[in-house]
């Protein structure tokens, strides 16, 4: 007996040592997604219009990294900190730890290089190293033309240097080990001609990482077989919780039986002043769709997205808009 339980303390710490040997690994060696590029972003006039067009209202940089008024539908952001960062996401929005969206003015990112910002931006990998939880999809961004992501590093440098910096990101066990693992090397793509209308759509599409909000998941794996399907719930101000609608082309739960035009009017609405970002109560309807900045995607670009959704896949998928404070 004496040696049965000699053997087994020796067992449970092998156990133990090889796993602090892992995470030690984990922790000290990854990410590992190479050293930033030794890039300088020539800042065109033409580039800065077109990042500051997609950072705005595509890829919607400026809405994440600028706090939102919650008590307006849809959360319109603040126009005076643009960049400023300081939106919050932690236990009351269901998130597993704290992550407040950081500041991407020159007040934060003058000592960043423009390789550092574009390895962040397409690996999720931070000027220290340090692995960016996915909160931030650079897993669509790393799939972009590089020179549209070139454009948005040269609009991101003429923000005004507004704001202050956020403390790091706080993760819960054993997310603040794996999200070591999750910084990927980048697979850049090409950007079509708009003239392919589905394929630019496709594009377009991944840029805005639609697929990210509009596919359920499950411990932020996404259910592919669910892909644009809908049905993700996220906690908004107040308790109550949104779910993102079908996509699909089904014509019973999706857009299937939507026509172009009032697909587009389904944004542009939100540009041309018919909506207003009316006050929203606690427990009352609310979104975090930025409504307010892809209504002013161009038309052409809205109609190319909505001529790729009517090629992929319909899926029947009833989802319930919202539920009121859990109930």
């Amino acid at each position: 007996m004496k040696k049965f339980l000699k053997w087994t303390a020796y067992a449970v710490i092998a156990l133990v040592l090889i796993a602090v040997a892992g995470i030690s690994y984990i922790t000290l060696a990854l990410p590992n997604v190479g050293q930033p590029e030794a890039i300088k972003v020539d800042a065109t006039p033409l580039r800065i219009a077109r990042g500051k067009y997609l950072a705005n209202n595509v890829t919607v940089c400026l809405d994440c990294h600028s706090t939102r008024s919650w008590d307006k539908f849809a959360g319109p952001s603040d126009s005076t900190v643009l960049g400023a960062g300081g939106e919050k996401f932690d236990a009351s929005a269901g998130f597993p730890g704290t992550v407040y969206s950081p500041n991407i003015t020159p007040l934060n990112l003058s000592g960043w290089t423009d390789g550092e910002i574009f390895r962040a931006m397409t690996t999720g990998v931070k000027k220290d190293g340090s692995a960016i939880f996915p909160i931030m999809p650079w897993p669509y961004y790393a799939k972009m033309d590089r020179e549209d992501l070139y454009s948005i590093i040269a609009y991101m440098r003429t923000l005004k240097p507004v704001g202050k910096n956020y403390p790091g990101h706080q993760l819960d066990f054993p997310l603040n080990i794996i999200v070591h693992t999750m910084p990927q090397k980048a697979t850049l793509g090409s950007i079509p001609s708009s003239a392919d209308t589905i394929k630019y759509g496709a594009y377009l599409l991944n840029a805005a990482a639609c697929k990210e909000c509009h596919t359920q998941s499950n411990k932020g794996q996404l259910n592919e077989a669910m892909a644009f399907a809908g049905g993700q719930g996220y906690v908004v101000p107040g308790g109550s919780k949104v779910f993102s609608a079908n996509i699909t082309p089904d014509k019973e739960t999706g857009i299937g039986s939507w026509t172009k035009g009032q697909f587009v009017n389904r944004f542009t609405q939100y540009a041309n002043g018919k909506v207003r970002p009316t006050p929203v109560k606690p427990g009352e309807f609310q979104t975090i769709m930025p409504w307010w900045r892809y209504g002013s995607m161009k038309v052409s670009d809205l109609e190319a997205i909505y001529a790729y959704l009517k090629t992929i896949k319909p899926i029947s998928n009833h989802v319930l808009k919202f539920e009121r404070n859990g109930k």
